[in-house]
């Protein structure tokens, strides 16, 4: 058993980082590979962009559940690579209303195959090592535990009654 595996919760925030740079960047060896010019943290937003012609930057953010400066950050980023862009709603002009360009259009076409590879690539995995097969159902339930109650609280809680003297003392 090696160090991360001996100290369990205290060190699962690192090694979930762990595990999702190691996939990010075995995604991003595989663009790289096909010649597409595409990072692996774009995903989300070609992602939605490819069901819905048009969404605003509240509503990338709603849905990828990141900050609204995040999201914003990750379209002006692409903007300035001619990959989206945004216009003011016409109905409110308080929102952005973000599309795919005709050059991210052609590097949709181009990273669909790829997400379609990526999800037969990973059915063979699962279908290798069972156990894996509970990741994405234990990760859903871990985020709905954390949705609903604040670890922090918890801990605090926890140190609270650790700490205060007994009443017998």
């Amino acid at each position: 058993m090696n160090l991360y595996q001996s100290l369990g919760y205290l060190v699962m925030g690192s090694r979930l980082r762990r595990l999702s740079e190691s996939f990010l960047s075995e995604i991003n060896r595989t663009y790289q590979n096909e010649g597409i010019d595409f990072d692996a943290s774009w995903f989300p937003v070609f992602y939605l962009l490819s069901k819905n012609d048009a969404l605003s930057i509240k509503e990338l953010s709603d849905q990828t559940e990141v900050s609204h400066p995040a999201a914003s950050q990750l379209i002006t980023n692409l903007k300035n690579r001619n990959l989206v862009t945004s216009a003011t709603c016409a109905d409110d002009g308080r929102r952005q209303l973000v599309t795919l360009t005709d050059k991210g259009r052609d590097l949709l076409g181009q990273i669909m195959p790829v997400w379609d590879a990526i999800l037969a690539a990973m059915d063979e995995l699962i279908a290798d090592s069972p156990a894996c097969d509970n990741l994405l159902p234990a990760v859903g339930a871990m985020e709905k535990v954390f949705r609903q109650n604040s670890l922090s609280e918890r801990i605090s809680n926890k140190l609270s009654v650790e700490l205060k003297p007994a009443a017998n003392e």
